[in-house]
Formats: C-alpha cells, sequence, structure tokens
C-alpha cells in the first residue's frame, strides 16, 4: 500500500515538472498583429475565398438561395411550415440521386421550456423534417437526427427575433 502511494507522488512529480519546463514564449508581434522578421502568416482567420464556409458539394447542388440549410419553426410547434415542402423535396432528391451522401438532422429550440421538454422538441422537428425527406424519396438509412433541444443556440438572446432564430432543424451532408 505504501509503495503505490510512492510511485502515484513520484508519477505526479514528474509531471508538474514536465510540464513547468517545456513553455514556447509568445513570438513577438508589431501592434497590428503581424509576426516581427516579415513573416507573411495572417492571423486574421479565413479571407474572403469561401475557404472554411463548409463542404461542397459541387454542380448538382443548386445555390444557397435554393437549398437552404435551415428549417424554421413556430413556437412550441413540431408541424413543417407549408413554405418548407418545396425545399425538403429538393434536399429529398438530392439524397436520392446520391446513395452514398447522408443527412444529419439537428432539431433546436429557443430557451423556454424545461431542458427536458426542449430535447424532446427538438427531436419530434427532426423527425417532422425526417419523414417528409423519407415521403419524397430519400432512404432511411441517409437520415439521422439528434435533438440539441436549447444547448446549441443560433442567436443569444431573449427576444422574439433570437427565439425565432433558434426554434429550427438543421439539415447536415456528410459523406
Amino acid at each position: 500500500m505504501k509503495i503505490s502511494n510512492w510511485v502515484l507522488a513520484a508519477f505526479l512529480a514528474l509531471g508538474l515538472a514536465a510540464c513547468s519546463k517545456n513553455t514556447i514564449p509568445d513570438p513577438d508581434t508589431t501592434s497590428d498583429g503581424s509576426m516581427v522578421g516579415g513573416n507573411d502568416a495572417s492571423t486574421g482567420g479565413y479571407g474572403s475565398d469561401g475557404m472554411g464556409a463548409g463542404e461542397s458539394f459541387g454542380d448538382e447542388m443548386a445555390t444557397d438561395d435554393e437549398m437552404a440549410m435551415v428549417i424554421y419553426f413556430d413556437f412550441d410547434e413540431s408541424e413543417l411550415r407549408p413554405e418548407y415542402t418545396d425545399l425538403l423535396a429538393r434536399h429529398a432528391t438530392h439524397l436520392a440521386n446520391n446513395p452514398r451522401v447522408n443527412a444529419r438532422l439537428e432539431g433546436h429550440a429557443d430557451e423556454r421550456g424545461s431542458r427536458e421538454y426542449n430535447i424532446g422538441l427538438g427531436e419530434r422537428r427532426s423527425q417532422t423534417v425526417r419523414r417528409m425527406l423519407l415521403i419524397q424519396g430519400a432512404s432511411a438509412n441517409q437520415i439521422s437526427t439528434v435533438s440539441f433541444g436549447e444547448e446549441r443556440p443560433a442567436a443569444f438572446g431573449s427576444d422574439e427575433e433570437s427565439y425565432t432564430l433558434n426554434r429550427r432543424v438543421e439539415i447536415k451532408y456528410t459523406q
């Protein structure tokens, strides 16, 4: 018993000693954030070339306006609004024409209601979208659903505009 305590203490001391010795100093930067020494690396993130904007599906996918990836719902509702039937038909056609493509439907809710209720509401919303995609020709093995409830808001705030943006199902394609 005592030997195991000594071994544990030795490993702890070695771990702490290793962490404290190998620190890397911050690089020198100028007031505008660029590196001293002529390094052309940028720290500003992605440029305006569209890199990092998501997955590309080539020419068979419509433009963002024609192929929206978010379906919005009314307060405390999981019934699909009529304006989304054509959009979901296009998504279902895309899935039916590309059997190797899969879609994950992520259900969300606004912050009103209990955590458990919002998880259930997000699940009902994602199942509604799933049923519509299946009716329109997508295969059941291509579609998975998950509910995040209120845990991943699109907009932070406690006003009607934020609530409206948070009541949604997001369609995420995977291959």
